[in-house]
């Protein structure tokens, strides 16, 4: 039957079909930690992929998004069951989020391979940006070296002789480390390792204080860095021995750490007062959204919801067209709270690298302040070991 004899009801049903079918969400798959210890860095994370989809009308590029969050339990095995059932399952084009390296670790090869998009917003461990890098990984956050060789470079400059360094005993923190030594020209007296779980640290630091270093360089992220600044100021420490710090006192933690954080210092991409426009609106929106300063957490994930926006708006929702995807999220067409930023050969990003410290601001409150930003527009130390071009 030719078209134009369809009954009027039957060319209605017809129309109406066209824009439904057009508009079929777009599904992506949120990992994080949301239960235990690191839960708040989790939430923070999703809270700001959430809002930068809510602030684009609950679509992104025009599209409506599923969002389809789960929790990998900071155990690897967990995170590859997950991912799995994401991936076979609900058939997700795109994994976004991925808390802890590990988890990276375990999850962009079985993504990459199945030709899923992963689009990390936090960990960014050293292997994926060098020889294992995959064309369909795109790093918002950064390499997880970055933050501590900013630190690295201000310690030196600062004339800091002789340094402690502390962290975990997992890829992220041989990554901070390793990122510190990179550039302080000085003496590491010693290298601590420390268990992933552990929330006591009174042995380490008494170590500490019997070296009387210079400096204590730091990475623990979540409660087991709240656990860490307290006895730090607790022995004393404090008082005599600089903290600078990767993922220590951020929006997550200084709201239980308050007082006790003074003076700690911290490297990282982003902070609250840095001037982009886009970064003041998000600030703004985010605290009256949820009632707190975010984290870098959130804002690394604002960004990805926001380069989400402009890769897919630019394939107009086709992101089966995997190539065309591809290229758009390279082209990274948006504007990012952390102001500059591209991705390099290796979907990492390339950005400027600031030290902030904990103050006390003009309403009496403790907050980051941008301290200076001795490394700009850098690229991460991996990425000649990637084949990417």
């Amino acid at each position: 039957m030719p078209l134009k004899a369809l009954p009027a009801a039957a060319l209605l049903a017809a129309a109406c079909t066209l824009p439904a079918f057009a508009q079929t969400p777009v599904r992506i798959g949120f990992l994080g930690e949301f239960s235990g210890p690191q839960a708040g860095l989790g939430q923070d994370m999703y809270d700001g992929f959430m809002l930068g989809i809510r602030q684009a009308g609950g679509k992104l590029g025009g599209v409506p998004v599923e969002v389809l969050r789960e929790d990998t339990q900071l155990k690897p095995d967990v995170a590859v069951q997950v991912a799995r059932k994401l991936i076979e399952k609900e058939k997700v084009p795109i994994i976004a989020g991925i808390t802890f390296s590990n988890i990276m670790m375990s999850v962009q090869p079985l993504a990459t391979r199945r030709e899923v998009f992963v689009i990390g917003t936090n960990a960014g461990p050293s292997p994926i940006a060098g020889d294992k890098c995959s064309p369909y990984q795109f790093i918002v956050s950064r390499q997880g070296d970055q933050q501590a060789e900013v630190l690295g470079k201000y310690a030196t400059q600062r004339g800091y002789k002789r340094v402690v360094m502390m962290a975990p005993n997992y890829q992220a923190g041989k990554d901070v480390l390793a990122g510190f030594r990179r550039y302080f020209k000085n003496e590491v007296v010693e290298e601590i390792h420390t268990p992933l779980d552990q929330f006591d640290f009174s042995a380490e630091l008494s170590r500490v204080a019997a070296h009387k270093p210079d400096a204590v360089f730091a990475f623990y992220p979540g409660s087991p860095g709240v656990n860490f600044v307290r006895q730090y100021r607790q022995l004393r420490l404090a008082e005599r021995t600089p903290l600078m710090s990767v993922a220590v006192v951020d929006g997550v933690s200084l709201p239980a750490l308050r007082e006790a954080a003074l003076g700690v210092l911290l490297g990282s991409t982003w902070g609250p007062d840095l001037p982009a426009e886009a970064n003041r609106r998000f600030v703004s929106a985010f605290e009256a959204a949820y009632g707190r300063t975010p984290s870098e957490y959130a804002a690394t994930s604002y960004d990805a919801a926001r380069l989400l926006d402009a890769a897919i708006g630019a394939v107009k929702g086709n992101v089966a067209d995997k190539p065309a995807f591809m290229a758009a999220l390279k082209a990274a067409r948006f504007d990012s709270v952390r102001g500059n930023f591209k991705f390099g050969n290796n979907h990492f990003p390339i950005q400027d690298l600031h030290v902030f410290q904990v103050v006390r601001d003009g309403e009496n409150q403790v907050a980051l302040k941008t301290v200076e930003t001795p490394m700009k527009g850098v690229q991460d130390a991996y990425h000649d070991g990637c084949t990417m071009r």
